[in-house]
This record gives structure tokens, C-alpha cells and sequence, in this order.
């Protein structure tokens, strides 16, 4: 029985040992300098605290919502790890999930959601980095989030269809988290050079991949949204109406009134 187990602890460690290749994706390790690397923490931060003060009390009032809150961070998890390599901006594109996320469980939740799949994309699958983490919470966690989300919102009051406010949150969503991306690169590598030349060259280097991906998610968000709508309605009525609708306590716990 000892052996067995020698020899599995023998094959892990090959299998950690052995070389590999790895598409870097989001914003790599290494590539901020560290104090464009501890801005972004800072202004990071914030939301992220924000979001899990929203988690602990719509759980409260439901506590069954932290299971939802963790199927969306699953699927925004495995939707942020496609990567499409851009050598010449030394990161890759990929779909997000983020403004899908955000039109079901909000934009601040949406930002702890995506911080978690951040964190354990650079730590397990060499996607990202700990030192970039904050600037790439920034892109795709918090402007990802809350332009899609604040997309879908305008649209809807305007009276635009729901599919068609959901497909245009998914587009917005994805292409704002590679503009703020390009932001963030070229503010903290342009040098003595032009900021603007080397954000439009980095914003046009992402364009062959990220345009037709950005159609692609707002075609997934929509159809995601109206297969939830048409099969679980009362899920999506049940988060809107929470949103407002005070807590009640009795002896017999809580209800939402």
C-alpha cells in the first residue's frame, strides 16, 4: 500500500515537473510596473468589498441565493477560459461572462465573482497574474460588469425588447473589458511615447479577435437570459423584486414583505 501511494506521489510530481507550454491570458505576470500594479489593487478593492457586503445581505434575506451566486461564478469561471492569443499585446482575448453575470446576480456581485475566477486562473492555470490581478479585476471584473449591466438597464427603460437588451449588455460588456484593458497598458508602458498612439494600436490589435468574440457573448447573454426567463421566470421576477423590498424579523426568522 506504501508503494502504491510512492508511486503516485512520484507521477504527481512528474506531472509538475514536466515542461509545458501555457497561453498567458488577461493581463500576464509581470507586465505592470508595481505601481501601476498597486493602483489598480487600490481602486480594486473597493468594489470587491462592496460586493461581498451585498452577498452577505441579499443571503440573508435569501439564503439560497448564494447558490446562485456560485453557478454564475462557475460559468463565468469556464467562460473566461478560452483563450484567443494576441502576442502583440502580450495578453489574449476571450469571452468573459460578466454581463451576464451582472443582469442576474447585479455588477457588484458580479465583481467577487470575478475576482475569485481571476484568482484561481492565475494560480492553477498560469492565466493572469497575482501581481495583476487588481488591473485585470478592474477590466473584467468592475467595468466589465457595470457597463454591461448599466447597458441593459437604459435599454430596458427605453423599451428595447429584453433579448435585444441582453444581447447588446453582452456585446458592451466584453469589448469595454478590452478598451479598459488597452487603457490599462498603454498608460503604464507608453514610456516617453505617445499614450493615445500605443492605446490605438493595442485597442486594434485586439480587434480581429475580440470584435467577433464580442457579437459571440452578446448572443450568448441573450440566449442565456431568455432560456432562464422562459424555464425559471420566477428566478430573474424574484431578483428584481428583492432588490428594494425590506427584511421583516419575527420570532420565527425573516421574510421579505
Amino acid at each position: 500500500m506504501n508503494q502504491k501511494k510512492l508511486v503516485y506521489a512520484l507521477l504527481l510530481l512528474a506531472a509538475f515537473a514536466l515542461p509545458s507550454t501555457a497561453q498567458a491570458m488577461h493581463i500576464s505576470e509581470g507586465i505592470l510596473p508595481p505601481q501601476w500594479a498597486g493602483l489598480w489593487f487600490i481602486v480594486a478593492i473597493p468594489f470587491v468589498a462592496w460586493g461581498l457586503r451585498d452577498l452577505r445581505t441579499k443571503s440573508q434575506r435569501d439564503p439560497s441565493f448564494k447558490l446562485l451566486v456560485g453557478l454564475v461564478g462557475s460559468a463565468v469561471f469556464v467562460i473566461s477560459c478560452m483563450p484567443i492569443p494576441v502576442p502583440t499585446a502580450g495578453t489574449c482575448s476571450h469571452p468573459c461572462g460578466t454581463g451576464m453575470a451582472a443582469i442576474l446576480v447585479g455588477p457588484t456581485l458580479t465583481v467577487v465573482v470575478s475576482s475569485i475566477a481571476l484568482l484561481l486562473q492565475a494560480l492553477f492555470l498560469s492565466h493572469g497574474g497575482l501581481t495583476t490581478l487588481g488591473g485585470n479585476i478592474m477590466s473584467m471584473g468592475i467595468m466589465g460588469a457595470f457597463s454591461g449591466w448599466a447597458v441593459f438597464r437604459i435599454t430596458r427603460k427605453i423599451g428595447f425588447p429584453v433579448w435585444i437588451a441582453a444581447f447588446l449588455c453582452g456585446v458592451v460588456s466584453d469589448w469595454a473589458t478590452y478598451a479598459t484593458t488597452s487603457f490599462e497598458l498603454a498608460s503604464a508602458l507608453h514610456g516617453t511615447g505617445s499614450m493615445l498612439k500605443m492605446f490605438t494600436a493595442i485597442g486594434i490589435s485586439f480587434m480581429p479577435t475580440q470584435i467577433p468574440l464580442g457579437l459571440f457573448e452578446g448572443v450568448l447573454t441573450a440566449a442565456v437570459y431568455q432560456f432562464i426567463a422562459a424555464r425559471r421566470p420566477g428566478l430573474i421576477e424574484g431578483l428584481s423584486a428583492k432588490k428594494n423590498r425590506p427584511v421583516v424579523r419575527s420570532n420565527e426568522g425573516e421574510a421579505i414583505v
